[in-house]
């Protein structure tokens, strides 16, 4: 091809004079200037140019950052567009220009578009397809879409719904440099040079670490030996995003990452706003949507109260809440158009959604609680399955509060890798996480189409989080498939995917490294109006839909017990200061750390000792390791003799309202003072030992009596007040939860993962609760921890050795094992029959969800009593439900009772429905 390039063309040599360039009176482009040439053949005089003379003027920036040079240049090309920049990097150049629609906006958002695009002739390629063009966007250029996106958007003027378009394209590429942050600072710099109202400048750097030392602008053969890449992007002093793809970092030294990435960032701002200077246009003055004060203040005069109401009850679901929200802003709305109030007719969704914004981050900053009536720091009940479709090579579904998400695994040949096409980084792929978020996940309708720059997000960021722990290549050659599909979405599903995925690789016998888990991280701050700063603000742990709508910032991070692997950072404000980032990160740690070394140390006891005979009293097996405790147990009820025995011993946080085992220590006349929650002590007033009259207190309570009590305050000198009667039944009314099997899971509860088959105490299934309980079951730490399960030969061994092992085991798949465990490892479960009068009548005594099947017989216990009917005890932590055959049925049985019942059915969620052996 260089030959040929060398050669001139016969017919351009033997061109008359006439028809040349010169003798037209034309010259040609040179130095940015097209103009008349003059009749003189001689150098063109240095004067400037006379009218009618047309000038194309370039205006460049030159600067240096991580030993890149760096160029900002427009003028050249592009020129008809609001905004246009070429930055280039060696021999990498990327263009992007900047377009807004014309007129006035009539909408509610900001319809920003970002589209970027690598075509190939940009590393002098023709595509493969069969039209040898380029076709749909592919996943790569939506996620650097979706990267240019995400700082650039909370910039925006409040109330300004232009419509605006990005369009960024590589020019040429030499494959060192990627150019995905290249075209975000490109981006930044062309909105700069518009018309466009924009509170910029930008920077977006990205960080890689070799060996432990940081790299500025890594190339992407040095991003390959990198154990970081992380993508930050910031104005002069705060957070916009960031994206982060790790190998177990841990948090400290991510934390440095993001305090060297700020300053070097910032460098790209100063050359942005010189060209701005020199070439940029004056900023147009564009219509803002806004609700008036008269139009705000009257709606939330209406709605601020009855929307109160319904956040501050924790009792709503996520459907049941949006329409008693749906059904005030109706109610608004009657108003509003009785008195013909146009103006804030026009405005009532975004008034109501503002007026629904400040009622929930007034009482999440003074009071502490969030709309389904957690605390900041608390994480929704967890439920997950490993192995629920056996016929697939590996399945999980995992559920965290109302979020649900089923994950699959398929394990493929080599071949079956994907095939990329990208300008940058490898040319196939053999790891590949799919998400998919279907309409039915949310209750509404809608259609399944392409890609779905969303889905792709949440979809890379869950695979970044599980790639670090995948073995490598050479020792485990197989493609593999992970598809997450969302059957339930109340927030973070993304995160959801992260634990689902993990179990399901787990199941199918892939040797991942280490288990990952994810949560999301949220954000609500009151800002100083006169100066725009932070003046006090909560962070939230495993955030709401609801919260992630309302709040400032959606941070995901997912990791292992060692370290971070993913984050994604998403802001809605301009900006968010880099220390509260830093302060969010030990919030996720703090989700997934149980315990301090100094608590650990009292549980073991001297050389062990008291660690060792609770596993003899209870035949679990607990390992400690890193501030993390893990209990392995055979079934349900010795995990929570276990959990019960290390809640005495440690403690827990104190809460008003808290239920708490204690013995008693002394006995007074006003009363008995209880030690409890690992030496604390408390005051048991006479007062509050019964719902009956108490003349003695030694009638009641005896010294080193074991009682479950009630945190009801604390007096005047900080003492703690405890209740018997609080935590007790009240005669003749229905029957609360049992304290006694009452487990935390607060700051210092035990990890663990849900067993497969039992019900838990907070699945209150088809039986309507009455409002104490709702509030019970909502309140902080209320749930029982699950299990974690180790290895099948442990378990059976010590079986042996405590006298557990009593009847056959039955195999069955394990929810979780350690991370060196062999592909499909099982557990036993134990089953027994029970001692029978009635020879003609078999019936179970000792139970599992394995066995039970329709028309089984058991003797089972009242374990509480509803309006409807009864929740029975079936043995082994195996719960079932017994409806009563007349409304005044409940009067009949006491908690306690056994019965002889049989199995007649089973619910949608596996809960089993019993009936009388007569029926």
């Amino acid at each position: 091809m260089s030959s040929l390039a060398t050669k001139t063309h016969p017919l351009l040599t033997s061109l008359p004079n006439f028809l040349t360039w010169r003798a037209l009176g034309f010259r040609t482009i040179c130095s940015g200037r097209l103009g008349f040439a003059s009749s003189d053949p001689g150098p063109d005089p240095p004067a400037p140019p006379v009218a009618g003379t047309k000038v194309l003027e370039t205006f460049k920036e030159e600067f240096e950052i991580g030993s890149r040079l760096i160029t900002l240049e427009t003028g050249k090309i592009a020129r008809f567009a609001n905004g246009a920049i070429v930055l280039g990097m060696d021999e990498t150049k990327v263009l992007s220009t900047i377009t807004s629609g014309k007129g006035d906006a009539v909408r509610d958002f900001l319809p920003l578009t970002v589209d970027y695009q690598e075509k190939q002739y940009a590393q002098g390629m023709i595509p493969t397809t069969f039209m040898r063009r380029e076709g749909a966007p592919k996943e790569r250029e939506l996620l650097c879409g979706r990267l240019i996106d995400r700082p650039i958007r909370p910039l925006f003027p409040a109330g300004f719904y232009h419509e605006v378009q990005v369009m960024a394209s590589v020019l040429s590429s030499d494959g060192k440099q990627d150019p995905d942050v290249m075209a975000a600072n490109a981006t930044s710099a062309a909105l700069m040079l518009s018309d466009i109202p924009w509170g910029g400048p930008i920077g977006v750097i990205r960080i890689g670490r070799i060996a432990g030392q940081f790299i500025v602008n890594p190339t992407v053969d040095e991003l390959n030996l990198s154990d970081l890449n992380l993508v930050y992007a910031c104005t002069k002093d705060k957070t916009l995003m960031i994206d982060v793809q790790a190998r177990e970092i841990s948090e400290k030294d991510l934390e440095a990452g993001l305090r060297l990435a700020h300053p070097e960032a910032v460098k790209y701002l100063e050359p942005q706003i010189k060209l701005a200077a020199k070439a940029g246009k004056h900023k147009k003055e564009y219509k803002l949507s806004m609700i008036s004060d008269r139009a705000l203040e009257k709606v939330s005069n209406l709605a601020a109260a009855p929307i109160e109401a319904v956040f501050t009850d924790p009792s709503y679901g996520k459907f049941e809440r949006g329409e008693a929200l749906e059904k005030i802003a109706q109610e608004v709305r009657k108003v509003l158009e009785e008195e013909c109030d146009e103006e804030s007719l026009s405005v009532l969704p975004k008034a109501v959604d503002t007026v629904r914004k400040k009622v929930v981050r007034k009482r999440i900053i003074a009071e502490g609680f969030r709309v389904d009536g957690r605390h900041l720091n608390e994480v929704r009940p967890v439920y997950c399955e490993a192995g629920n479709l056996p016929i697939l090579h590996g399945s999980a579904l995992f559920s965290r509060g109302d979020t649900q998400v089923l994950c699959t695994v398929t394990l493929g040949s080599p071949a079956d890798a994907q095939r990329l096409d990208s300008l940058v980084g490898p040319p196939t792929k053999r790891f590949m996480l799919h998400y998919s978020f279907p309409p039915f996940s949310i209750n509404e309708v809608g259609k399944r189409l392409g890609l779905n720059r969303r889905e792709v997000g949440h979809g890379t960021l869950a695979e970044k989080a599980l790639l670090a722990v995948l073995p490598p290549e050479d020792g485990f050659p197989y493609t593999v498939r992970v598809n997450s599909e969302v059957m339930a979405s109340d927030g973070s599903t993304s995160m959801a995917t992260v634990c689902g995925g993990s179990m399901a690789l787990m199941d199918a016998g892939i040797p991942v490294r280490e288990h990952v888990a994810g949560v999301s991280v949220g954000l609500v701050s009151e800002v100083d109006p006169s100066t725009g700063e932070i003046k006090d603000y909560r962070i939230l742990t495993d955030i709401l839909g609801l919260e992630d709508h309302l709040g400032d910032m959606d941070f995901k991070i997912a990791g292992t017990r060692k370290g971070v692997t993913a984050i994604q950072l998403d802001i809605k404000p301009a900006g968010i200061p880099l220390d509260i980032i830093c302060e969010s990160l030990e919030h996720a740690l703090k989700a997934t750390l149980k315990y301090s070394n100094d608590t650990l140390r009292r549980l073991i006891g001297p050389l062990g000792a008291l660690k060792r005979k609770i596993e003899e009293e209870t035949g679990a097996r607990m390992a400690i390791s890193d501030g993390m405790l893990t209990i392995v147990a055979k079934n349900q009820e010795a995990m929570e003799k276990v959990q019960e025995k290390v809640d005495f011993i440690i403690g827990r946080e104190i809460e008003v309202g808290g239920v708490y085992k204690g013995v008693v220590t002394s006995v007074k006349e006003y009363g008995a003072f209880v030690e409890f929650n690992g030496g604390q002590q408390g005051l048991l007033h006479i007062s509050e030992l019964s719902h009956e009259p108490v003349s003695r207190v030694s009638d009641v309570v005896s010294v080193g009596q074991q009682l479950s009590l009630m945190c009801i305050g604390q007096d005047v000198r900080g003492n703690i007040k405890l209740s018997l009667k609080a935590a007790s039944p009240t005669p003749g009314a229905e029957t609360k939860k049992v304290v006694e099997e009452y487990v935390p899971v607060c700051k210092e509860a035990t990890n663990g993962w849900a067993s497969v088959g039992n019900v838990s105490d907070g699945q209150n299934q088809e039986f309507p609760e009455s409002k104490s309980e709702t509030s019970e079951a909502n309140s902080y730490s209320s749930s029982t921890p699950a299990i974690l399960i180790r290895s099948a030969a442990e378990c059976d061994e010590e079986e042996k050795s405590s006298g557990l092992s009593q009847r056959s085991k039955r195999r069955s798949k394990t929810v979780a094992s350690q991370s060196n465990r062999k592909p499909k490892k099982s557990m036993p479960q134990i089953a027994a029959s029970g001692d029978n009068s009635d020879k003609k009548t078999k019936v179970e005594s000792l139970i599992s969800t394995r066995n039970l099947k329709l028309g089984t017989k058991v003797t089972a216990k009242v374990y509480q009593i509803r309006a409807r009917g009864l929740v029975l005890d079936l043995g082994g932590g195996i719960r079932g439900m017994y409806r009563f055959k007349q409304a005044n049925g409940k009067k009949e049985f006491r908690v306690g009772d056994e019965l002889l019942v049989k199995c007649s059915s089973f619910t949608s969620k596996g809960i089993p429905v019993l009936s009388s052996v007569d029926e």
